[in-house]
Order: structure tokens, then C-alpha cells, then sequence
């Protein structure tokens, strides 16, 4: 009787132990777990951009000039972008994470919550709105075309003058699609990237491409042989189309406080910013 009743009590006692040791288990990797996510969340702003638009964003092998390490990467960004994130992350008492992503799936990564929010001199157009939100403009500009230095198209004053000229614009932006008012124009194929048209223009693929004004004076600088292109008679375009703004996905309870930080960042010091971008851009962008 005491050996079977021995018995039971070793095995209910090792049936207590194997139970508690699977709830403790359980619990810490429920903690574990719940920690991590809440940590992520709370810690961390990741934005995201290209790191191939200069001034406002670019790739570069250091931390020289600000630069910030892309998440994953061995690389840093840098650009007017870069700076005004660390000031959204400042006021948020977030951590910066920079994700470089491809202007196409910039969008997308928000709304599936890669992305906390979208710093890339991305424009708030009516059409963009209707799937994701913006803050309040961070920086306005205007269209120019970037053409080869001491060609034909070097002294043009109207968009007119790009009569059978061969022009291109990033895909997916309102620089290509106010290629088609320019009457008689070649409108080619549109191209992922900047990177990628400033090497089309060096070659002869295009005779030019539609950007901003920063960009334009960046691309200039960079490269000795192209030239910007500003005109009397230019573009027609709604602020939208050249004003810039964070991207946020739809309901983001960021979007109010984003717009109190960006609100306190003078007009004077924006420009600032953008010119020290400018003069800081890498060469080879």
C-alpha cells in the first residue's frame, strides 16, 4: 500500500513540476514576445525613403555630414530628408531608423506597417491622398529641366523650346506627367530612379529630364556637364505637385504631432537645411 501510494505522490509531484516548467516557459516567451513588439513600437521611427534623390535624400559610406546608418545596411543616408526626420524623431522621443526603399514600394511598406511614415520629398498629389495621409508641406519648390551643358536646349526659356526634344521623368511622379504639355515633345519611357536619368542624359539616351529645383542644382553641381534649366514660361502645376510632405498611412494618430514639430521649424532654417544639403551632397550622386 505505502509503495503504490509512494508511487502516486512521485508522480503527481513530477506531473506539478513538468506542468509549472511548461507555464513558466510559456509565460516568459509570452513576455518575451509582447516586450519586443511593444519596444519596437515605442523606441523606433522608421522612415522611409530611396537614398538616391539628392539633395533630399542620398546613399553615402559613412556617418560624414549627419549621415544615418540604413537599417540592415552597411551604407548611411544623408539629404534635406535625413535632417528633417531626426527632428520628427526628436519631438516624437523616437529612435531614427532610416529603410531604403524603391519609390514604388514606398507606399505599399507604410501601409503594411514596415514604415512609420514616409520622408522622401515625396508631393501630397489629390491622387496619392486617396490611399495614404500626409503632414503639412515641409518644403515647396517648382519644375526645371536638367539638360546637357552647352547644348542645344542649355538657353531655353519656355518648355516650349523642348519642341521634338526626347524627355523623360521618374515613373510614377508629376514630373512625367507634365512632360505632356510640351507641345511636339519625344516623351520616352519613364525611369526608376535620378541616379539612372543623369546617366541617360550623360549618354545621349535623352536630351533631358523633368525635376524639382533642388535637385536640379544638385544634379548641376554634381556633374560639370549638365545644366538647369529655369523658365519665364514654364510648367503649370498645383502646389501640390511641387510641395513636399511626410506620408503617413491613413488614421496615424502621428500625423498631429508631426505637424507641431514641422510648424516649429522656421522657414528660414528649412532653407538652411536645403542649402547645406546642397553644398554637402556626395559627387557622385
Amino acid at each position: 500500500m505505502r509503495k503504490k501510494l509512494s508511487l502516486f505522490l512521485v508522480m503527481s509531484l513530477s506531473m506539478i513540476l513538468l506542468l509549472a516548467g511548461c507555464g513558466t516557459s510559456g509565460d516568459a516567451e509570452k513576455t518575451r514576445e509582447s516586450g519586443s513588439t511593444g519596444s519596437d513600437s515605442k523606441e523606433t521611427f522608421k522612415v522611409g525613403m530611396e537614398a538616391g534623390y539628392a539633395p533630399f535624400n542620398w546613399t553615402q559610406m559613412d556617418d560624414s555630414n549627419g549621415g544615418v546608418k540604413i537599417d540592415g545596411n552597411a551604407e548611411y543616408a544623408g539629404g534635406y530628408d535625413v535632417e528633417i526626420a531626426k527632428k520628427i524623431a526628436e519631438g516624437l522621443g523616437k529612435e531614427l531608423v532610416i529603410v531604403k526603399t524603391e519609390w514604388d514600394g514606398l507606399v505599399p511598406a507604410l501601409q503594411s506597417g514596415k514604415l512609420d511614415a514616409i520622408v522622401a520629398g515625396m508631393s501630397p498629389t489629390e491622387e496619392r491622398k486617396q490611399t495614404i495621409d500626409f503632414s503639412e508641406n515641409y518644403y515647396t519648390s517648382h519644375f526645371i529641366m536638367v539638360v546637357k551643358k552647352g547644348g542645344p536646349f542649355e538657353g531655353a526659356t519656355s518648355i516650349n523650346d523642348f519642341k521634338g526634344a526626347k524627355i523623360t521623368g521618374q515613373l510614377n511622379t508629376s514630373h512625367y506627367a507634365v512632360i505632356d504639355q510640351i507641345e511636339g515633345v519625344q516623351k520616352k519611357p519613364a525611369m526608376d530612379n535620378f541616379p539612372a536619368m543623369r546617366v541617360a542624359l550623360e549618354s545621349g539616351i535623352i536630351d533631358g529630364y523633368v525635376s524639382e529645383r533642388p535637385e536640379g542644382i544638385s544634379a548641376s553641381s554634381a556633374n560639370a556637364n549638365f545644366a538647369m534649366v529655369e523658365f519665364t514660361d514654364g510648367f503649370e502645376a498645383d502646389e501640390a505637385d511641387t510641395a513636399v510632405a511626410v506620408g503617413l498611412k491613413k488614421g496615424s494618430d502621428l500625423t498631429a504631432k508631426i505637424n507641431e514639430i514641422l510648424a516649429g521649424i522656421s522657414e528660414e532654417e528649412r532653407q538652411n537645411i536645403m542649402d547645406t544639403a546642397v553644398k554637402k551632397q556626395p559627387a557622385a550622386e
